[in-house]
This record gives structure tokens, C-alpha cells and sequence, in this order.
């Protein structure tokens, strides 16, 4: 997952540089440093989960180098991102430390079958590799841009709504699994009226459905409109957005992209939200965030493809594939579609599952230079005005 990495600074005196590295998890929290002054390559300890002890051991480790001579000025901690995020990223750059988050998959790991792993292994790997990445050696790592709070609470609501899609999937097949062991089909609990058709409902043997079965349908129900009245809810803010008279740079790509034909209010929300409002120096950079990009496999006289890396952000991936088959469908005329099939010719359904994959990602990339630059993508066309 790779995006616009930031660059480290070229001129880094060890002397004066306090380089950390810390493993997070919910019990404690391993820190490894570089501390000027001192003999020792890695100084290693641990701390309890909580920003102020990490500050704490900072502030330990400065009073350790200042007692070999050595006067901090500048303090660098790095982090892999994960479940929390950025949160502590900000916290300590306002205090004064400067913070790269490392991106999980691109930290080299011993290929040995059986190797040894611990939280303290992992944090000195992280610290050597965030020196080789300080040092300016290519390709050691990637870094996650921060991204403004502002942006990352606006996706929030674009993935509460998949989640409440999910359960809304959910309750629907353990009603119909209830209503299959008594023989009932045909009921559709989406449906507005769904209690009056409940209590009509008779088994394969002509009676009415037993009491406790009944009884939990009835409360599968509540729990179901209770989620259908939330992606109401949810889906009239997201739909607000359109009708915005001063919109924000996140709305105004929303209302772009809602302009091409094939593309509804919730594709162009979830591309905005989840990848356009974050930088990519290319259209390659946006491709690696999705997933969308080839890990071939050559060694020796082996070589095959192994299929997309899927090293990146999921639901960017899916909608993206989504809108490729909905491009072909409402942009027969564009440049990509003409692509596509003068790459499929006479392919089988697996050539052009395949290539679908391919024309997801060019498709992506034509997006975000329309979102961010206004370039229509070649021969696209809009929707017609109301």
C-alpha cells in the first residue's frame, strides 16, 4: 500500500538525534532507540500502553544522552500503522516529535520457514529499518502520510454504511433460515409491510408459525428496521452533499465524479473518502493503495503471475472493480471500454475476469485525474442535466 511517501530529512546528526521505534499492542507497548552518546547500537525497554509513559521514556532517554554529553535536538519515533491508527502520531507532534508511521507490508521479514518472533525482534527490525529509510536507501520502506483528522472522520460514515449493509444481509438469511425449516418461502422481510405478511404466513403443513419461532422473528425484525432506519439516515447525509452551494475540496470531487454516467452518490463518496483526499505522487502510487497491481514471480527459470497484491485498501479495490463492469455498461463509447475489448478479442470468461482487474485500475487512476484535476476521462460522458 503504497502512497506519497514523505521524504526523511537528508542531514541527520546522530549526536544530536533521538531515533525511536515502537511495538504496539494492547498489553504493553516495546520501544527500541538509537540514544546519542551512548556505546550501545539499541537501547530496548518497555512501557504501558499509554502516550504519556511513551513520552515519558522519550524524556528518559533524553536525560541519558545528556549525561554522555550529548545534547538532544531532535526526536524521530516511528510506529507500524494498524488498529490505532494515527491518534498518537498527532499527539506526539504536539509535543514537538517528529513521527513516521511505517506501512506494515513493505517492512522487509526473514523468508526462513521456522524463524524466531517477538516484540522485541520486531521493534529492532523496525528501528533498522527506519535507519536504512532515514539514510535515504531506496525502497527500504513506505511511509503512511498522516491524513488531516477532518478527512479521516468524514469516511466514518461510508464504512458504518457497509457495515450496516453487512447486517442487514445478516438478519435477512437468519429470518429466511428460521422460515426455510418450516417450509416458508417467498417472504421478504425488506419489504414495508413485512409484519402483516408475517402474521399471514402458514408451515408447509398448513399451520401458523410456532410461538417461539414467531417470537424471534418478530424481535429479528426490530433489530432489522432499526438498521434500515440508520442506512436511511446515513444515506440521505452522503446524498446532502450534492445539493452543497459551498463545498469543501472532499465535496467538490464528490460532485465531479457524481456527474459521469455509471457513477452514483455512494461509488463517488466511498472514492473520495477512502483514497482522493489523501496525495499519491502518480497514478502507479493510487494503483498500489488499491491493490491493483501486479506480483509477478521469477527465480531461476520459474516465472508465472501470481495475480493482483491486494496489499491495500480493500474497499477501494472492490469499488473499483465495481465501476469497471458499470463502466462498460454505461460508457460503451469511452477510450477504456475500446481498450478493453480490443484487449479481450475472443478471450473466455477467465481473460476477461482478468482484464476487468486491468481496466479497474486504469479506470481508478482516470478518476482521481478528473477528481483532482479535472481531466475527463477520454470520451466519457456525462449526465444528462435535470
Amino acid at each position: 500500500m503504497t502512497e506519497m511517501t514523505p521524504s526523511p530529512t537528508p542531514a541527520l546528526n546522530y549526536d544530536s538525534t533521538l531515533i525511536m521505534t515502537v511495538e504496539i499492542s494492547d498489553e504493553k507497548w516495546m520501544v527500541a532507540a538509537q540514544v546519542p552518546g551512548l556505546t550501545r547500537v539499541t537501547s530496548k525497554r518497555t512501557v504501558m500502553p499509554e502516550a504519556e509513559q511513551l513520552m515519558a521514556a522519550v524524556e528518559g532517554y533524553q536525560r541519558r544522552a545528556a549525561t554522555a554529553g550529548c545534547d538532544v535536538k531532535r526526536v524521530i519515533v516511528a510506529y507500524e500503522a494498524g488498529r490505532s491508527a494515527f491518534w498518537l502520531a498527532r499527539w506526539l507532534s504536539r509535543r514537538g516529535v517528529e513521527v513516521h508511521v511505517i506501512q506494515p507490508s513493505s517492512v522487509p521479514v526473514d523468508r526462513r520457514l521456522r524463524r524466531a518472533k517477538s516484540d522485541g525482534i520486531d521493534v529492532e527490525l523496525l528501528l533498522r529499518t527506519l535507519l536504512a529509510w532515514l539514510r535515504g536507501e531506496p525502497r527500504v520502506c513506505s511511509m503512511v502520510p498522516i491524513p488531516d483528522p477532518v478527512d479521516e472522520d468524514a469516511r466514518r460514515f461510508v464504512r458504518e454504511r457497509q457495515e450496516l449493509l453487512g447486517e442487514r444481509i445478516a438478519l435477512t438469511n437468519r429470518i429466511d433460515a428460521v422460515l426455510a425449516t418450516l417450509g416458508i418461502r417467498g417472504y421478504d422481510p425488506r419489504r414495508r409491510d413485512r409484519r402483516v405478511r408475517l402474521e399471514q404466513l402458514q408451515t408447509a403443513l398448513g399451520d401458523p408459525i410456532p410461538p417461539h419461532a414467531h417470537a424471534k422473528i418478530v424481535r429479528m425484525l426490530d433489530r432489522l428496521e432499526l438498521v434500515l432506519a440508520q442506512l436511511v439516515e446515513l444515506e440521505r447525509q452522503r446524498d446532502a452533499v450534492i445539493e452543497d452551494e459551498a463545498p469543501g475540496r472532499a465535496e467538490r470531487m464528490i460532485q465531479h465524479l457524481a456527474r459521469l454516467r455509471g457513477i452514483g452518490m455512494q461509488s463517488a463518496t466511498l472514492l473520495v473518502r477512502e483514497a482522493f483526499v489523501r496525495e499519491f505522487t502518480n497514478g502507479k502510487a493510487l494503483g498500489a493503495y488499491a491493490g491493483l497491481v501486479a506480483t509477478p514471480y521469477s527465480s531461476g527459470g520459474l516465472e508465472r503471475e501470481q495475480g493482483i497484491s491486494k496489499a491495500g485498501n480493500r474497499r477501494l479495490r472492490t469499488a473499483a472493480v465495481e465501476l469497471a463492469w458499470l463502466w462498460l455498461r454505461y460508457q460503451p463509447d469511452s477510450a477504456l471500454v475500446r481498450w478493453f475489448h480490443g484487449r479481450l478479442g475472443t478471450g473466455r470468461r477467465r481473460v476477461r475476469k482478468v482484464l476487468i482487474v486491468a481496466l479497474a485500475r486504469r479506470l481508478l487512476i482516470a478518476l482521481w485525474r478528473y477528481a483532482t484535476q479535472g481531466v475527463l476521462p477520454e470520451d466519457a460522458l456525462l449526465k444528462a442535466a435535470v
